[in-house]
């Protein structure tokens, strides 16, 4: 008797178990696939948040340019993902600001002081 009551909480666990692990297999192959597709030119996000431009790969590291002229070494598993056109801010946009709804709030008696 006991064990058919228990039978609902381990199918429950069960399958949740199931497609916890089975989520975890897709964002590992879906890394791997990543870091398999990558090359020279690409700009790429790190872990860390860096962005930067790959000068090199060789199977454990890239290098990685983060500014002109400065290269420096990582492990390929850093590379987060490739920043893609999408992703890039383009400084020559025009990006409409909105207007500024402040108004300024003045003290009746500051005015008669001024005048």
């Amino acid at each position: 008797m006991d064990l058919v009551a228990l039978l609902p909480l381990l199918i429950i666990l069960g399958a949740f178990m199931f497609f916890a692990s089975r989520r975890q297999k897709k964002a590992m192959q879906a890394t791997i696939d990543l870091h398999n597709s990558l090359k020279v030119g690409d700009r790429v996000h790190t872990t860390s948040g860096l962005q930067a431009e790959i000068r090199a790969i060789t199977d454990d590291t890239v290098e990685l340019e983060i500014a002109p002229g400065v290269v420096t070494t990582w492990m390929k598993l850093a590379v987060r993902d490739r920043i893609t056109e999408d992703d890039e801010f383009d400084e020559n946009d025009d990006v409409d600001e909105p207007e500024s709804t402040a108004t300024e709030i003045t003290d009746s008696t500051d005015q008669n002081r001024l005048n």
